[in-house]
């Protein structure tokens, strides 16, 4: 399986495309060293990722995990984002909690710091943050297995791999025909469902004929699951006890619309008393109306992907091939707000004229309000009629890769080209209106902000909608050749001293542009903007092997990277294996990294203003003093001011790009041991440790709030003292440190009439995860309880960070059947208690079991069937303020129970 180099700089960082990707696939160690010298001049030499000196793949000198095929079938998974949230090594967010997709965030470092690959070279990165790569554009029905390098900053791949390398590898061919049907369904009704279709075709074989070529082709679909969906798990009993009463609001936007007047600035609300509106707002704080979040809230976003992979291979001779492979990947997301509001346009407030036949006592029926004497309403809408704010976002994913392999005076030798472009179009779906529009109708009489639209303000808002137009393009390119040689130089005592030499070239561009329209649909927040920016990276890199003596292996890689806009790096990597007996195995290495910013956070757009809302409610520490701070609904509003505009709600936040970052550095290092106490067992215990400077992140939300006299200076307020906007751009903080220990083991028992039993445990433990917010500053520790680490790039989302967390096996196989057992184990999390007393807690440990059985036994066909969260366990309860519905969305599943059915059939 020659996996291939590397070949592809992904954003902002060095690195990239190596070449052969490769080195230490996890087996067991006893196997490594049972192997004698003429046994290994026997075996076909490969590439495994870590490495780009060929060996046999027994050898273990670094800490891989292998996930096949095979086993996504055993655990019932659908996509990637099921595998990606099981990997005990991984802290990646639920599907619907990233925008651009699927995600990979090794070791919780940040998916920037997770290096992805297809077949050891990079892919285009997801367009708009051109930072990461979005897996949901990956074919599953074209992997043969996925290879984790656990340990970071890869010398062969870039030093960016500061958390680690992912990289999926497809099948080197198929002969024949197969297509495969699979089916998810919820238990409980409502949305969630899942439905996947795939076929692949293919003729030839490598070694008989000479050429080999195959294509396959899979669409997946997930619809929309509601949070009235799932509205148990966010009563109002549920939110209360958990010191999150829904009621805490006070005249947010609604409908009915809560008003003031220039002379009481006092939410009111005409249906107040009545009990709003069902389903659409539910009544607050002071007779004031609120929305019901279970009627527009959305638990998972409704998409689909469909994917494309084709690859042919032609062996010119004995010692020469070529291999072209193209990947195509397109995906639509459906995303969802609340309903347009009626907001400031040009700063102009939301003003309903007593002229208007809606205006309270008027002839639209709207009940009368003691006190207003035709004074004109200052209005906080939620406009029911257009439903759900509904986005769609488009991604298109492409990928040519052109790789010459071979043999040239006894030095294997690779070569590749790689051109990949990613495409990321957002369009306004449904819902949406332009600002002025809705400001015009409320002066001219034709929109009711107190109820529905009559036929009349329906025709209306169909004038002003911007339903079906783009609002935002993106695209990001990688172009990149390298090429890698290797041979043995001379014999030691434990076999050849082996030597790699490569070189690689890509540029890596984006381009960003937030169109005009954006600026007139004053709900989306979104201002005109262009940004855009290119790289160039030129890299070489060495590597030796030495087997020094039969039982020990010493490995050293160097890279270095010259940046077109950072200068050169030189960033080294050293690895041992050393084994004395058959059964007992020692591996370490250490390393360092180096990722320069994205270019996204370097060179894309920074607009003067805001950008965006904060995504929980907080109180404006100038405006709404005298609470606890971090906890919203404590402070009272300065006289004068409307409550609901400075208290306990959503406030302006700039994002965008820093033109004064630097590149982050890291080191790292691992220790690990492999046993194989008994026969048919196998354990190994890996240390891990990562300390990183001058990280490139956003502050988490919480940190201005919880000091706000620190950070006064990030809150950009205008002449009135109104916030103009948070500044949340990227920032160059202080450092991280994380460590632990990836344990794992397995055991297969004897054979038994009844079949063959195996368990396998696959876990990390955290020792250490520590957040700095700049240098100098206390480090704050993040390990089962929330801290300072932040999603930023890709979610508000904090990072979550288990103290353990494992997937279990339990696997039976006796003829035609195979059955397996799996649990996912979160451990418990202390919860982020940003509420008012007495409402602390903890958020208790997480264990879904999983059940799929597969049979074999009917001519071409296998059937696979089996059931989602056995026990249907809900997802954590949380008091954070960033989860609106009270759940962690972010790190587990709402569906419930579900069922699963697969069923393939070979012509």
């Amino acid at each position: 399986m020659k996996s291939a180099h590397s070949v592809q700089n992904r954003y902002a960082q060095p690195r990239l495309l190596l070449t052969a990707i490769s080195l230490a696939v996890l087996t067991l160690a006893n196997q490594a060293a049972a192997q004698t010298a003429s046994d290994d001049a026997n075996m076909t030499r490969i590439e495994v990722t870590g490495s780009s000196i060929k060996r046999v793949a027994s050898e273990a000198s670094l800490p891989v995990s292998t996930i096949k095929a095979e086993d996504l079938v055993k655990q019932g998974m659908t996509t990637l984002a099921d595998v990606m949230m099981a990997l005990p090594q991984s802290a990646s967010l639920a599907p619907s909690n990233a925008g651009s997709g699927t995600n990979i965030n090794l070791r919780g470092l940040g998916v920037n710091r997770t290096l992805v690959l297809l077949n050891g070279r990079r892919l285009a990165n997801e367009a708009i943050a051109d930072g990461y790569a979005n897996l949901d554009v990956i074919p599953i029905s074209a992997i043969a297995r996925i290879e984790i390098l656990r340990d970071g900053a890869s010398s062969i791949y870039g030093s960016d791999a500061i958390g680690g390398v992912v990289n999926f590898i497809t099948k080197t061919s198929s002969e024949g025909a197969s297509i495969t049907a699979q089916a998810v369904q919820p238990e409980k009704k409502g949305g969630g469902d899942e439905q996947r279709l795939s076929a692949t075709w293919g003729k030839g074989n490598l070694e008989r004929d000479g050429w080999s070529f195959y294509a396959t082709i899979d669409a997946h679909q997930r619809t929309r699951l509601a949070q009235s969906d799932r509205a148990y798990l966010s009563t109002a009993d549920q939110l209360t006890a958990l010191g999150r009463a829904p009621t805490l609001g006070t005249g947010g936007n609604a409908t009915p619309a809560n008003f003031t007047t220039p002379t009481n600035k006092t939410a009111q609300n005409p249906y107040g008393t009545k009990g709003c509106l069902a389903p659409y707002s539910i009544t607050g704080q002071k007779n004031t109306c609120v929305l019901d979040n279970n009627e527009y809230g959305t638990a998972l976003y409704a998409n689909q992907q469909v994917t494309f992979y084709a690859r042919g291979a032609k062996k010119i001779s004995d010692d020469h091939i070529v291999t072209v492979d193209y990947s195509r990947g397109e995906e639509f997301i459906l995303g969802t707000k609340n309903p347009t509001n009626a907001v400031n346009v040009n700063g102009v407030a939301a003003i309903l004229p007593s002229t208007s036949k809606w205006y309270p006592g008027g002839s639209g029926g709207v009940p009368a309000v003691a006190g207003l004497n035709n004074a004109p309403l200052t209005l906080t809408w939620a406009v029911a009629d257009l439903g759900l704010a509904t986005t769609k976002d488009v991604q298109l994913n492409q990928r040519l890769a052109i790789s010459d392999e071979g043999v040239i005076a006894g030095w294997d030798y690779k070569a590749g080209l790689v051109i990949g472009v990613s495409q990321r179009d957002n369009y306004y779906y449904s819902g949406y209106v332009k600002g002025q529009g809705l400001l015009d109708g409320l002066k001219n009489g034709k929109l009711n902000p107190f109820g529905l639209q009559d036929a009349d303000g329906k025709a209306y808002l169909a004038t002003i909608s911007v339903d079906g137009a783009k609002n935002r393009t993106s695209k990001s390119t990688f172009t990149g050749v390298d090429v890698t040689a290797s041979r043995a130089l001379m014999d030691l005592q434990g076999g050849s001293l082996a030597l790699a030499l490569g070189a690689d070239f890509h540029r890596d561009t984006t381009e960003d542009t937030k169109l005009p329209i954006g600026g007139e649909v004053t709900y989306a927040n979104a201002s005109p903007a262009h940004g855009e920016g290119a790289r160039n990276v030129a890299a070489l890199f060495a590597e030796v092997n030495a087997p020094v003596t039969k039982t020990l292996e010493l490995n050293g890689a160097v890279r270095a990277d010259k940046f077109s806009d950072f200068g050169t790096t030189v960033n080294p990597k050293l690895s041992f294996r050393w084994e004395p007996s058959k059964t007992l195995m020692f591996r370490g290495s250490a390393n360092t990294g180096f990722r320069a910013p994205t270019l996204f956070d370097r060179y894309g757009y920074r607009l003067p203003g805001a950008t965006t809302t904060t995504a929980a409610k907080w109180d404006d520490p100038v405006l709404c003093p005298g609470g606890t701070p971090g906890v919203a609904g404590t402070g009272t509003a300065l006289p004068g001011l409307v409550a609901s505009t400075v208290c306990n709600t959503t406030l302006p936040k700039q994002t965008g790009s820093n033109a004064s970052l630097v590149p982050e550095k890291s080191k790292g290092y691992t220790l690990g041991v492999v046993m194989e106490p008994v026969k048919n067992a196998m354990v190994s215990f890996d240390y891990w440790n990562i300390k990183m400077t001058n990280m490139l992140a956003n502050l988490p939300e919480q940190v201005y709030f919880l000091d706000p006299v620190k950070y006064a200076s990030y809150f950009v307020r205008n002449a009135d003292g109104t916030i103009n906007y948070i500044n949340n751009t990227t920032m160059n903080l202080g450092g991280q440190r994380a460590a632990g220990v990836d344990v794992s083991g397995s055991y297969t028992f004897p054979k038994t009439p009844y079949g063959e039993f195996k368990v396998a445990l696959d876990g990390t433990y955290l020792t250490q995860f520590d957040n700095q917010l700049y240098d100098g500053s206390p480090f704050a520790s993040n390990i089962g309880q929330f801290g300072l680490a932040s999603n930023g790039t890709t979610s508000s989302f904090p990072i979550i960070t288990y103290r353990w967390k494992h997937t279990l096996k339990l696997n039976w196989a006796a003829g035609n059947w195979n059955t397996q057992l799996t649990q996912n184990y979160n451990s418990k999390y202390t919860d982020q208690n940003l509420v008012a007393k007495p409402y602390w807690r903890n958020i208790n440990s997480y264990k879904v079991w999983n059940f799929t059985t597969t049979y074999n036994g009917f001519k071409n066909i296998q059937l696979t069937g089996g059931i989602t969260n056995l026990f249907n366990v809900p997802p954590p309860a949380t008091n954070s303020s960033l989860y609106t519905y009270g759940y962690l969305s972010s790190a587990a599943s709402p569906i419930g129970r579900a069922y699963n059915v697969r069923a393939t059939y070979n012509f």
